[in-house]
């Protein structure tokens, strides 16, 4: 049997994940919420769990030298496949290194990088605090560490939209439960996120919400075409819009931390 966790995922999650509007959404949010903290070009990115690089490449293309790590085989054949797609000038940008990030820091031989990202990972790990203190190693004084989470505030959120009312009753306090991809996730608080990344020497700078009413839509059997780009458009503005704002990113299903490393 292999060992690779993701084999049977890697299409499902590369190419229908975020090729649908909700997948959209989350890139281009996320995207703009980054140039928010990032330093400017050049600077060196790990992505940490970066799958098929939907969130790193485009800093790629955009001018960052990326290092995009995943423990997945499968997901990294997806990444070398989407790289290729990318012009030769931003793939010169990208290397891709196969490992887990409990074990970052030995991969990457110590570098230390502008920014660490690691987004829609640590919910698959029920103790958090092995990688969290990989990432804060891993960035250099004065760099930026980018975590996407589940919002445990939230749990409630996609039962309810699915009327499985006693999941939901179950779920105000519950941290863990199956994701869509069939795989059991844990969520967190941004205070605890925070917690941990002070722990590690990194100040939390901002939180967002990643997607909002997006979200409601997909779990209220509402379908948005993805081939609209007008309607894609409009419905991620208001995404990042509602992102920064409360109440609206208190009730977002995930979050997106951002922190800056001081000097050592």
């Amino acid at each position: 049997m292999s060992d690779d966790t993701w084999a049977g995922l890697a299409d499902p999650f590369a190419d229908g994940a975020y090729a649908t509007v909700k997948g959209r959404v989350r890139t281009y949010v996320m995207h703009h919420q980054l140039l928010e903290h990032l330093p400017s070009t050049p600077a060196t990115v790990l992505d940490v769990g970066g799958g098929a690089g939907h969130q790193s490449f485009p800093l790629a293309e955009a001018g960052y030298d990326v290092t995009l790590l995943d423990p997945s085989p499968a997901m990294l054949d997806k990444g070398r496949q989407r790289l290729e797609r990318l012009p030769e000038e931003a793939q010169r940008r990208v290397t891709l290194v196969e490992a887990d990030g409990e074990h970052a820091d030995e991969a990457v031989d110590g570098q230390r990088f502008d920014a660490v990202l690691c987004h829609g990972v640590i919910g698959y790990q029920e103790r958090p605090e092995p990688l969290v203190e990989q990432l804060c190693r891993c960035v250099a004084d004065g760099g930026v560490v980018s975590i996407m989470a589940g919002n445990a505030h939230a749990m409630a959120v996609r039962p309810a939209l699915e009327r499985r009312w006693d999941d939901a009753l179950a779920s105000f306090d519950a941290r863990s439960e199956t994701g869509v991809l069939g795989v059991p996730t844990w969520a967190f608080t941004v205070d605890e996120l925070s917690d941990l990344l002070r722990g590690g020497g990194v100040e939390p700078l901002d939180w967002y919400g990643v997607w909002l009413f997006v979200d409601w839509l997909d779990f209220g059997g509402v379908e948005l075409d993805p081939d609209d780009t007008e309607q894609v458009a409009a419905t991620a503005a208001v995404e990042l819009e509602a992102s920064r704002r409360d109440p609206y990113r208190q009730l977002s299903r995930v979050f997106h931390l951002v922190g800056r490393k001081g000097s050592s």
